[in-house]
């Protein structure tokens, strides 16, 4: 039996014990630790004390646990990566993937989850869908239990956020299978699927440009949140440039938290504060006649504060959306959007997934679809009328 300090209680010490095991170099990432029994026993401490102590160095991300193997190391805990282990084909069990993504609230997700599921099972797949609620403390918790549950591999449509989430550096690090959709990260190599949104911002600003507007509006989250906003603002700046446009930062407002414009896709109405923010923006700026929505939430949102100032889509503001929704054909003014192949990210994700499971020691891969225009109903040349109206006027 180990010797304990009796000042402290004993899942304290245990936790130190453990922590100090992995510090020294004598647990090392991947290592398993001796199961709850034998801790136990080695300490003369009941389940409930080990469980306590082990539950806490989980949480914080000291050791994992994977269900029906054990209590392993993790690679940020001791300095070096878990390697994984590739499943020979003969056993891989449950043949499950997991698609982790924020929520189902637009068309392209609600096809990206349908086309992921589809070319799964015709691989002998089972998709174990997971949401995160735009969350990254719900993230980091979804990746540990999918990880627990032993699945094969994950398909993950990140977060927004300045910062990847360290679980994610965590699979890269131990080749874990793993692919990511909508985006890519700068900084870390890693299997990827998105469209083209420097292309997609491109085609948008330069289909306004050929309408006749030059003074073009820009909503979405923050820009250093996701590369794909970062990408859909370099190509309307791209757009802009090309015809010889000034960049003017006064037509823009990029600083919506996600999970605040996403409120209207959940319940039909615009989060206040975004409404009253979008609302302000388009009576200062009375010489602009258009504007780009970088997401489907934040041209959402637009629509209803244009209508909520007395006026008029397309007629007094055009407004295109990168991404359109459910029965947009049907809407008051069906929108001008970019839309993604979501059907195509599906099938190239699945594949580059298959093929890190195969080799998760194989050179990671990005692959980027070009993205389609498709005109509606919500643009049009600009109007001199919606230049004078009064209404744009500061109240």
């Amino acid at each position: 039996m180990s010797k304990l300090n009796g000042r402290k209680p004993l899942y304290h010490q245990i936790r130190q014990y453990v922590t100090d095991q992995i510090n020294q170099g004598i647990w090392k990432a991947g290592d398993r630790l001796p199961s709850e029994a034998e801790l136990a026993k080695q300490f003369g401490a009941s389940r409930v004390t080990i469980k306590t102590a082990i539950s806490e160095l989980i949480d914080n991300n000291a050791i994992y646990r994977v269900q029906g193997k054990g209590t392993f190391v993790s690679a940020d805990a001791s300095g070096e990566p878990v390697v994984y282990e590739p499943k020979k084909e003969e056993n891989l069990g449950n043949r499950l993937i997991a698609f982790i993504l924020p929520a189902i609230v637009s068309s392209f997700t609600t096809k990206l989850l349908d086309g992921m599921e589809k070319e799964l099972s015709g691989k002998g797949y089972k998709l174990l869908y997971c949401s995160t609620a735009s969350s990254q403390e719900e993230e980091k918790r979804v990746l540990n239990e999918v990880l627990a549950l032993g699945v094969s591999g994950i398909v993950i449509f990140p977060v927004d956020g300045e910062s990847y989430n360290e679980q994610i550096l965590r699979l890269k690090l131990g080749h874990f299978p793993f692919v990511v959709v909508d985006r890519y990260f700068r900084g870390i190599e890693t299997n990827s699927v998105c469209a083209d949104n420097i292309e997609g911002g491109r085609l948008a600003t330069e289909m306004l440009i050929s309408l006749g507007h030059r003074q073009i509006g820009l909503v979405s989250t923050r820009i250093t949140d996701t590369t794909s906003v970062e990408d859909r603002v370099a190509g309307y700046e791209k757009a802009l440039s090309q015809h010889h446009i000034a960049v003017d930062h006064r037509l823009r407002i990029t600083d919506f938290e996600s999970i605040r414009l996403d409120s209207v896709l959940k319940d039909g109405q615009a989060d206040p504060d975004a409404l009253k923010a979008i609302c302000t923006f388009i009576r200062s700026n009375p010489e602009m006649t258009a504007i780009f929505a970088l997401n489907l939430s934040a041209g959402l949102t637009i629509v209803q504060a244009v209508e909520s100032i007395g006026l008029r889509i397309p007629e007094d503001l055009s407004v295109v959306f990168f991404d359109q929704f459910e029965m947009a054909d049907f809407a008051k003014v069906p929108p001008t959007c970019i839309v993604q192949d979501a059907t195509e990210i599906s099938k190239a994700a699945v594949e580059l997934l298959l093929s890190a499971i195969r080799n998760p020691y194989g050179e990671p891969r990005r692959v980027t679809l070009t993205p389609q225009l498709l005109i509606r109903e919500s643009c049009a040349p600009p109007s001199k009328k919606a230049l004078q109206k009064n209404i744009f006027t500061t109240q």
